[in-house]
């Protein structure tokens, strides 16, 4: 069964989403959003799913402030099976 990692971060609002969005695009990081998996939150209906490999600039952004988040995950999908460790 294929193993795939990512780095998630969920928001308290569709706005910040869409902040989060506008930031990665100004700073080039690939993600991707969708809706919120039930296995992390049930607050804001979107998040963005990125490269594990961008997990570093992912924490500097949000140590600086600029992005207003709900949480930061590692995210695993394993086959239909979605797990996720909450690192912030």
């Amino acid at each position: 069964m294929k193993r795939e990692r990512y780095g998630l971060v969920t928001f308290k609002s569709t706005q910040f989403a869409l902040q989060g969005e506008t930031i990665f695009k100004d700073r080039d990081i690939i993600f991707k959003t969708i809706p919120t998996p039930r296995e992390v939150s049930h607050s804001c209906g979107l998040a963005l799913l990125f490269s594990i490999d961008d997990m570093e600039r992912v924490k500097g952004i949000i140590d600086c402030k600029l992005l207003d988040i709900d949480g930061l995950y590692n995210f695993i999908k394993e086959g239909h099976k979605n797990t996720a460790e909450r690192l912030l």
